[in-house]
C-alpha cells in the first residue's frame, strides 16, 4: 500500500511539473539583428517563475503600405503570464484582440501584463495601431516528436537552411517522409510535395521569404502541424487537386501581391482547424479548376481560426473553374468558430468576408458559415454572393449558388458596406439562402429590407430565421 500511495505522489507531482512547462525558441545568430523589431520587449513567465525574454521577429504586413510588425512564439501548457513594454512612444490604450477571447490587459505605465491559461494566437495593438502592432503566438506543447535518426524523417534542426538543388527554391518531399521543422529552424525556400502521398510537415520551425511556402499538388494524406510562413512572394499553401489534406496550427503573414493565404484548387476532403492567417490577398480561397488542377471540390471544413485579410477576402468561393466541359461542382463547405480581424478592400467585385462569387460555368452549394465573428473592418462587405462573369478571370459565369446557410454571426462596427445577393439571369440563380440569427452591431437581420442587404435579381428561398 506504500508503495502504491508513493507511486501515485511520484506520478501527480510528475503530472504537475508537465502541467507548468514553457519552452521559449532558439534563434540562430545570423538573425538576431537582421529580423529583430525592436518596437516592444516580451517576456513570459509561470505564475510566480522566472521571466523568460523572447526574440521579437520582424513580419511585412499590408500591401497597400508595408509596415513592419512584430511577432513572438513559444509553447506552453497550464498558465503563464505575459509581460509587454511598448519601447517607442507612450502607451495610451491597450487591447488584445481576438476581442472574443475577453482578455484584458492591465497597463502599468509603458507595459501590459496580462495571463493565458490556454493556447492563443493574438494581436496585442496599443494606441489603436492595427498596423505596426505584436503577434504573440501561444503554442501548445509539442508532443510525439519525430526521431530525426529515423531515414523517413528529414529533420531541420535550429539554424538557416536553404534547398539543397541551388540555385533551385525548393525541398521536394517525396512519399512516406515526415518534414520536421524543430524550433529555431528557418527555411529559405518553399516546400514541395507534389504526386506523393502520406506525408507529413511539423514543428515549430518557419518557412522565411520564399517563393511560396508549401505546396501539395496532385497528392493525397498530407498534413501540415505547427509552422509559421514568414512574407512568402506568393501563396501560403498552394493546394491543387490534392485529397485528404490536414493544415493545422498554421501561422502566416504576407505583403506582397497576390500573396494569398490558404488556396486550393479542385481539392476535396480538406480540414483546416486552428490557423491564423494575416495576408495581403485572399486568406482562404477555394476554387474549382485552374492551371494544372481539374476537378470539382467537396468536403472542405475550416474552424477555430482567426483571419485578417489586409487585402481582398477573408474567404472567398468559387470564382474559378472549367468551361471547357459543364463546369465543376464546388460543395459541402463549412467555417465554423472564427474570428475576422481585419476586412480592407476597395474594389466592391472583390469584396466580402464571406464571399461566393461562382463564374466559370462553377454550381457552388450547400456551404454552411456558422459562429463567425467580425470585427470592425477598414472597408468591404459582410456577405457578398454572386453569379459572377469576371472578365479579368473568367470565360464563362457561374451555373449557380445553392443552399447557403449563415447562422450565428455577428459584426460590429460601422465601415460595412451593404452586403450582396444577386444572381445573374434566369437559369443562372441563387437559391435557399438562410440567415439565422445574424446581428449587425446587436440588431438582428429580420429580412431583406433591412437596409444591411442589397438583394439583386435572380434570388429564390431567402429566409431570415431569429
Amino acid at each position: 500500500m506504500k508503495y502504491i500511495i508513493l507511486i501515485s505522489f511520484l506520478f501527480l507531482c510528475f503530472s504537475r511539473v508537465l502541467a507548468q512547462e514553457l519552452v521559449s525558441y532558439p534563434v540562430p545568430n545570423s538573425v538576431l539583428y537582421s529580423q529583430h523589431n525592436d518596437d516592444y520587449t516580451v517576456k513570459v513567465r509561470k505564475p510566480g517563475g522566472e521571466w523568460v525574454d523572447l526574440f521579437e521577429y520582424n513580419v511585412k504586413v499590408d500591401l497597400d503600405k508595408v509596415r513592419d510588425a512584430s511577432m513572438v512564439a513559444f509553447d506552453f501548457s497550464g498558465k503563464v503570464e505575459v509581460y509587454v513594454r511598448k519601447n517607442n512612444g507612450a502607451l495610451n490604450t491597450a487591447v488584445v484582440r481576438p476581442l472574443s477571447y475577453g482578455i484584458k490587459a492591465q497597463i502599468q505605465g509603458n507595459s501590459i501584463l496580462f495571463s493565458l491559461d490556454r493556447p492563443r494566437k493574438l494581436s496585442i495593438e496599443f494606441n489603436g495601431d492595427k498596423l505596426q502592432n505584436l503577434h504573440l503566438f501561444a503554442n501548445p506543447m509539442e508532443t510525439n516528436k519525430p526521431n530525426e535518426k529515423d531515414p523517413n524523417v528529414v529533420y531541420f534542426g535550429p539554424g538557416i537552411h536553404t534547398p539543397p538543388d541551388v540555385p533551385g527554391d525548393a525541398f521536394r518531399i517525396t512519399s512516406g517522409k515526415t518534414v520536421y521543422l524543430a524550433a529555431g529552424a528557418i527555411l529559405r525556400g518553399r516546400l514541395v510535395v507534389d504526386h506523393a502521398e502520406n506525408v507529413k510537415i511539423c514543428g515549430r520551425g518557419f518557412i522565411d521569404q520564399a517563393v511560396r511556402g508549401i505546396e501539395v499538388t496532385h497528392s493525397k494524406n498530407v498534413e501540415i502541424d505547427g509552422i509559421t510562413v514568414i512574407n512568402p512572394k506568393h501563396y501560403t499553401v498552394y493546394g491543387g487537386q490534392s485529397q485528404q489534406l490536414s493544415i493545422r496550427n498554421l501561422k502566416s503573414f504576407s505583403c506582397n501581391g497576390w500573396s494569398d493565404g490558404l488556396d486550393l484548387m479542385s481539392c476535396s476532403d480538406v480540414k483546416i482547424e486552428d490557423v491564423f492567417l494575416r495576408t495581403s490577398d485572399d486568406c482562404i480561397a477555394i476554387y474549382g479548376h485552374r492551371w494544372d488542377f481539374w476537378g470539382g471540390v467537396k468536403n472542405v471544413s475550416v474552424s477555430n481560426s482567426v483571419l485578417w485579410a489586409d487585402i481582398a477576402h477573408p474567404t472567398t468561393i468559387g470564382l474559378h473553374g472549367d468551361t471547357n466541359a459543364q463546369g465543376d461542382t464546388v460543395q459541402n463547405i463549412r467555417f465554423s468558430n472564427i474570428d475576422i480581424l481585419e476586412h480592407d478592400e476597395d474594389d466592391p467585385e472583390y469584396q466580402g468576408c464571406m464571399a461566393i462569387c461562382a463564374g466559370d460555368f462553377n454550381l457552388v452549394r450547400n456551404v454552411r458559415y456558422e459562429d463567425i465573428r467580425v470585427e470592425d473592418f477598414e472597408e468591404g462587405q459582410l456577405f457578398h454572393l454572386v453569379i459572377s462573369f469576371n472578365k479579368k478571370y473568367n470565360t464563362g459565369a457561374g451555373r449557380g449558388i445553392e443552399d447557403v446557410h449563415f447562422k450565428n454571426i455577428s459584426y460590429s462596427g460601422n465601415a460595412a458596406n451593404l452586403s450582396v445577393i444577386s444572381g445573374l439571369d434566369k437559369t443562372h440563380l441563387i437559391r435557399a439562402v438562410t440567415f439565422e440569427n445574424v446581428k449587425i452591431n446587436g440588431v438582428l437581420l429580420k429580412d431583406a429590407h433591412s437596409g444591411q442587404l442589397k438583394i439583386g435579381e435572380f434570388v429564390e428561398g431567402l429566409k431570415f430565421l431569429p
